[in-house]
């Protein structure tokens, strides 16, 4: 089983979230399905770790299960592995029941990675808020580079990075990449594929873990549609 992620690494979701904060405008892109692909994140993670396994319905809807005695360690994998421990629930119905809390616990995540920084800031010269703003590490432009790779140069993604692409495309925010990602016709069919799976070879062991992933992702997808 694939349960090689370190400790302290970051998940998936930590680096959906990275990826999906403009350093512009300190704002995080797609509030409006935010959690539906936060939570498509951590069910994905879930996946790729073989902590869940996924089954598609008679209807065309997937349902989600525990692997017994496969709870992860890490609190919010775990939350998001409960939910569906005593018996199998569908991936539609699991995102909203763990999406909505997700989003400040993952700020806090890369607050503390210092891939985020927060700053004080004043509006009207009264009104103190916080606002978001890049913490220099330069993860986000690593991360930005292997999705250009894979969308843009023809890069075959890893398992990780074609579940990070899937959920961007989920999103429906790849446009605001432009131009490090050209919005363009080529990168949309490439985006669109990845949301299906369409990942490319893949050995054996690794096939199952994108069958888990692409169904999750393709739920996420047809969750947000209606948002965007």
């Amino acid at each position: 089983m694939n349960d090689s992620r370190p400790q302290d690494s970051p998940t998936i979701a930590e680096d959906l979230l990275l990826l999906l904060f403009q350093p512009d405008s300190g704002t995080i892109a797609g509030e409006n399905t935010l959690f539906y692909v936060l939570g498509g994140a951590v069910l994905a993670q879930l996946g790729l770790e073989q902590r869940v396994t996924t089954k598609k319905t008679w209807s065309g809807t997937v349902n989600m299960a525990a692997v017994p005695d496969r709870a992860p360690s890490d609190e919010i994998l775990r939350a998001a592995w409960t939910s569906v421990q005593d018996k199998p629930r569908g991936v539609q119905t699991v995102l909203p029941a763990i999406g909505p809390t997700l989003r400040q616990p993952l700020i806090d995540r890369l607050v503390a990675r210092g891939e985020l920084r927060t700053e004080a800031k004043k509006t009207l010269g009264i009104f103190s808020t916080t606002v978001l703003k890049d913490g220099g590490t330069g993860r986000r432009n690593d991360l930005l580079a292997e999705i250009r790779g894979v969308l843009v140069d023809g890069a075959s993604p890893s398992a990780r990075t074609a579940a990070l692409t899937g959920l961007l495309s989920a999103s429906g925010t790849l446009p605001q990449f432009h131009p490090a990602i050209p919005w363009k016709s080529a990168v949309i069919t490439r985006a669109e594929e990845l949301e299906r799976g369409d990942w490319g070879a893949a050995g054996a062991g690794e096939a199952v873990e994108r069958t888990v992933m692409a169904m999750i992702v393709n739920s996420v997808t047809v969750t947000t549609i209606a948002l965007r």
